[in-house]
């Protein structure tokens, strides 16, 4: 990038941690850049595949190279809005109520199989996600500044589910699907298995660990690299071929009668809000200081597939969000 020294340094930090991020969570690339992007863009991601892809690995990751905190809560239909978000505990020896903080007060929090969870639990979550706080009886208790969601969605198993509604849905930044690897990349995920099963019986034995020899990100850093993506220039016609987009999910018959009979509902300003910061930071990871078209359509599918809502007829034809927008972009001229 052309901008001042520390400018380098930040995006040579963060391509160093995208780079490590992908030596270790082999085969799932969008998924590395997509975290990244919504660390960057300060929003939460929602990611849905099949058991096995490395979902889990990939934050744990990521906090391993932050100076973070992190932790997991797996979502089940028993749990209760205090598991999550934490309770009062009555200390008989004061005569008084002392605050527990639950697992949503840490910087990164993997929300595993959100929808296996009640309508109560994904409130309480949603609601902190939006407000970056947490109400527990009359007190109300403030969240890291440094706050990440990943929330998790086993597309298989419907049975025990309850999943989230679309304005829910709408709260995260982005909604990302992944699929399983090649077999070249299945067969380098099965040496990279084999060398930590050794590491872990050497630890086992009492063997030293190794020094991984990384430098770990401090939460300063990140929150200047989030200045350095505000930065991005966005070009006024990049500018309307971004907010056209969104508004053609809304009036689609402009450019088709029959797909506008397939959108139920399109996205809402948050979704141009949403795909304005993510275009931002794909352009700033990419080592540019201003957003280009191939920005926005990069990363709209993701930015979009859940705030774009198929009618009942198109379902019943097999369309989704991601195909919707899929058809908006390639509808919707380019600047």
């Amino acid at each position: 990038m052309d901008n001042a020294p520390d400018a380098s340094r930040l995006h040579r930090t963060f391509t160093q941690l995208r780079d490590a991020l992908a030596r270790e969570i082999v085969g799932q690339a969008t998924l590395v850049e997509r975290l990244l992007v919504a660390l960057l863009a300060d929003g939460h991601l929602l990611v849905e595949g099949a058991p096995g892809l490395a979902k889990t690995s990939a934050i744990r990751a990521l906090a391993a190279r932050l100076h973070a905190d992190f932790a997991r809560v797996q979502f089940t239909p028993d749990l209760l809005p205090a598991d999550l978000t934490g309770t009062e505990v009555w200390r008989p020896q004061d005569g008084r109520f002392d605050f527990q903080p639950g697992p949503i007060f840490h910087h990164l929090l993997l929300a595993d199989e959100i929808n296996r969870a009640p309508a109560k639990v994904q409130s309480a979550l949603l609601e902190a996600m939006g407000e970056r706080q947490v109400t527990v009886g009359r007190a109300t208790y403030p969240l890291p500044a440094l706050f990440l969601v990943m929330a998790t969605q086993n597309p298989i198993e419907q049975e025990g589910t309850f999943p989230l509604p679309e304005a829910q849905l709408d709260r995260f930044l982005m909604h990302v699907r992944i699929g399983y690897p090649e077999a070249a990349t299945e067969t380098e995920i099965l040496r990279l298995a084999r060398e930590r099963a050794r590491r872990g019986l050497e630890a086992a034995a009492g063997a030293p660990a190794e020094e991984s020899g990384e430098a770990r990100i401090s939460i300063e850093d990140v929150f200047a690299a989030r200045r350095e993506v505000l930065d991005v220039h966005v070009a006024p016609a990049v500018e309307r071929y971004l907010v056209e987009l969104v508004l053609a999910s809304r009036t689609a018959a402009r450019y088709d009668t029959a797909l506008a009979r397939r959108i139920a509902w399109g996205a809402s300003p948050r979704g141009s809000i949403a795909l304005e910061r993510c275009a931002r930071a794909h352009a700033w990871l990419d080592g540019r200081d201003f957003v280009t078209p191939d920005d926005v359509r990069s990363i709209a599918p993701d930015v979009l597939r859940h705030r774009v809502l198929p009618s009942f007829e198109a379902m019943a034809e097999g369309w989704d969000g991601a195909r919707l927008v899929g058809e908006l972009l390639a509808k919707v001229p380019l600047p």
